[in-house]
């Protein structure tokens, strides 16, 4: 097992597509299974009992429901492993054959056996803030979450989308150099410059 915890690097996957396994059906893997589904993996889950939530996105067809107990081989062709079972010796045999395939493999509120953290996400459109304690403490990820989302205007998500569309602009019109660079921090900065009416728009048209 792993000695001192080493740093995380903490990085936005694309997950589109990306075969999941998600061991257990009960609220716990249900909350695991819906951020999956957020980023549109691919899940399966396998479990003898589930939660009628999940039982009901089998049947909408938005994840493959394999009713019975986990065994070695629903590691086939998946990606990234979740352990939810209400069984430790159960998740902590999926995360050693999970391991020992070169799998990504999270073991539920058992930091010990998790090779990445599911964090707290605060999400405006594009626009996506994660915050992990390394499982030491979720609950006060969650309230960092809270704060951080009272903070954010309510239109950050149309303002980012505009903001995205002036960055496009500038770097068509205005070659790679220090004064590009100059203009896209200034956009940046929202308290003096809305993309709707920003004077940037003015500079680029003249290049």
């Amino acid at each position: 097992m792993m000695g001192g915890a080493p740093p995380l690097l903490p990085v936005f996957m694309k997950m589109e597509g990306r075969r999941c396994l998600v061991a257990g059906a009960g609220y716990v893997g249900l909350t695991k299974i819906q951020g999956l589904l957020d980023c549109q993996a691919a899940v399966t889950v396998v479990s003898p009992r589930v939660v009628s939530e999940i039982e009901e996105l089998a049947t909408d067809g938005r994840i493959n429901l394999r009713l019975r107990e986990y065994c070695e081989a629903d590691l086939n062709s998946m990606q990234v492993v979740i352990a939810s079972t209400d069984k430790p010796e159960v998740n902590h045999l999926i995360y050693q054959q999970a391991t020992g395939r070169g799998l990504f493999v999270n073991v539920v509120d058992d930091p010990d056996y998790c090779d990445f953290y599911f964090g707290s996400i605060v999400r405006r459109g594009a626009l996506q803030v994660a915050i992990s304690t390394r499982g030491e403490s979720p609950a006060f990820a969650q309230r960092l979450k809270e704060e951080i989302d009272e903070a954010l205007p309510a239109d950050t998500a149309s303002w980012l989308d505009r903001l995205g569309e002036l960055r496009r602009h500038v770097n068509r019109v205005v070659e790679s150099g220090p004064r590009r660079t100059s203009l896209l921090r200034e956009l940046a900065r929202r308290e003096t410059c809305d993309p709707a009416t920003c004077p940037c728009l003015s500079l680029t048209a003249r290049t």
